[in-house]
């Protein structure tokens, strides 16, 4: 018993020096894949995020919800489409993408987090300006994935007065057009875009995978510690592709934006938010400019 008792306070020694450097720093922290399917699989999360603003960090936290999205869309008789991973998202689509995560996704997640600390919901598309997102394939042709955008800017102001009042905002990744129609946004780059504005301390990504991998088929080969440069390097190899591109590429665009440091975590590892920022070692891959 009374081990075990050391051992916690030795914990909270280790994590003492980290919450002395961050506290009263941002950090932006961006999260969805399958685990927000269940918030029994996600209240680890969720009580990491209340622990960061208890000791003084300003955390604001952005959500996806694509599960939701394709569930509700099979549920009305539409099919979903993507090209190059985006959603093609035409009107009937965008009424979906925005009814779930501005009402179902994101106040779930408010509420959740509210047992513990105080948080808000932010519609992104109150806060975010985009441009149409454009493309070509493969064979050069150009790519019509209707209201989907690429963000320009944010207005940061409503965030940073939600920080002041110690609250949690949770922010929905969608943009406003120069239409003045709402557009689905990548997650990731609504992240990023929000890191760099708000001047974040830190950019965390909590994923599907432990983090970059030197082996795509061993979860074991954990990359734990990167520089842009290297990054750049393993895309090249095409050791970095497919869905892992859009935290990458936010990640670098966040680093040569002034962020410091950017983290890429496994979200099914319980309180893996806290063991990436309070300890020593880490889980996951840090990037660094």
């Amino acid at each position: 018993m009374v081990q075990k008792a050391i051992e916690k306070a030795a914990s909270l020694i280790e994590a003492l020096p980290y919450i002395q450097r961050f506290r009263g720093e941002t950090v932006v922290v961006k999260f969805g894949g399958s685990i927000l399917e269940d918030p029994r699989n996600y209240e680890h999360i969720i009580r990491d995020i209340a622990f960061m603003e208890v000791v003084g960090m300003r955390p604001i936290l952005i959500h996806g919800g694509g599960k939701a999205i394709s569930r509700r869309m099979k549920e009305s008789g539409l099919a979903s489409r993507f090209l190059q991973g985006l959603r093609v998202s035409d009107e009937a689509t965008i009424e979906v993408v925005e009814q779930v995560l501005n009402h179902e996704v994101n106040p779930a997640l408010v509420a959740t987090l509210n047992k513990t600390c105080n948080a808000t919901g932010v519609h992104g598309n109150d806060l975010i300006q985009v441009e149409k997102h454009t493309g070509t394939d493969e064979a050069g042709q150009p790519i019509d994935w209707e209201y989907v955008g690429h963000v320009t800017q944010v207005n940061v102001q409503p965030l940073n007065e939600l920080l002041d009042r110690n609250t949690v905002p949770i922010v929905t990744p969608l943009g406003r057009g120069p239409d003045g129609r709402t557009y689905n946004v990548n997650a990731d780059e609504a992240a990023g875009a929000v890191a760099r504005e708000i001047g974040a301390r830190k950019l965390v990504f909590l994923s599907d995978v432990p983090g970059i991998l030197a082996d795509i088929d061993n979860p074991e080969s954990i990359i734990s510690s990167l520089r842009v440069k290297e990054v750049e390097e393993l895309i090249a190899r095409g050791v970095i592709a497919g869905g892992m591109m859009p935290k990458v590429s936010g990640a670098i665009k966040a680093l040569h934006a002034g962020i410091k440091k950017t983290h890429i975590i496994d979200a099914s590892l319980p309180h893996s938010l806290l063991l990436e920022l309070f300890t020593d070692k880490g889980v996951g891959t840090e990037i660094l400019a």
